[in-house]
């Protein structure tokens, strides 16, 4: 999952954002409603966590062009406003979940995860395929019943490469959905994390590599 985490609370971002990662999610994170839509207009994201009292552009008016976009990105607006008329308002601004602070950072994940599930065609929690089971709700893999060690990037990618079925996935897919911005395009890091990965999954080899066009899971 990517996300783009924009908040002018700029330590409770840095937190989430970090939390997230551990989690083998991609977050990029801003702190001002102009600089999400930045980010909105070359980065595709999953779903978007919004701070609705932002400055600049304001979380409401970052949440309007989301949902008059074709990105597919699902909103998930935070503010500190617990009432239900103001939930009702930000509902109707097009966003996908609400989530008032302070709020626990297990239930913002359960959100995340919710509406990343929302995603057409949606996909059940667990995803199986080659004897592989992945739980993403309990963000645990393992093969043939032995449960795998995996980092979280390693996490990550074996979560896309699951997702596409045995569809053929590019580096570049792998890079936009695994990695942040800050990732250098140029690095080898996608290849060394499927070699780890490969070599962490065993035998039967279940990772092939297409010359000159990504990788594809299946026996």
């Amino acid at each position: 999952m990517r996300v783009l985490m924009a908040d002018d609370e700029r330590v409770l971002a840095d937190m989430v954002a970090e939390g997230l990662r551990r989690l083998s999610m991609a977050v990029d994170v801003v702190y001002d409603g102009d600089s999400a839509l930045e980010r909105l207009a070359v980065n595709r994201y999953d779903v978007a966590v919004l701070d609705r009292d932002m400055p600049g552009q304001t979380g409401d008016e970052v949440c309007r062009w989301i949902a008059g976009s074709d990105t597919g990105t699902r909103v998930l607006l935070l503010t500190a406003a617990a009432g239900i008329r103001q939930r009702v308002e930000g509902l109707g601004l097009g966003a996908d979940d609400y989530l008032t602070k302070p709020f626990a950072f297990a239930e913002l994940v359960a959100r995340l995860q919710a509406l990343s599930r929302r995603s057409a065609p949606a996909l059940p929690p667990v995803l199986e395929q080659d004897g592989i089971v992945l739980d993403v709700t309990r963000h645990t893999a393992a093969r043939d019943g032995l449960v795998l060690a995996l980092s979280p990037k390693e996490y990550a990618v074996l979560h896309v490469l699951m997702r596409a079925g045995s569809r053929v996935v590019s580096a570049e897919d792998l890079l936009e959905q695994a990695w942040d911005e800050h990732t250098d395009p140029f690095t080898n890091t996608v290849r060394t994390t499927v070699m780890t990965l490969r070599r962490k999954l065993g035998d039967p080899p279940v990772i092939h590599t297409i010359p000159r066009v990504g990788y594809r899971l299946g026996a």
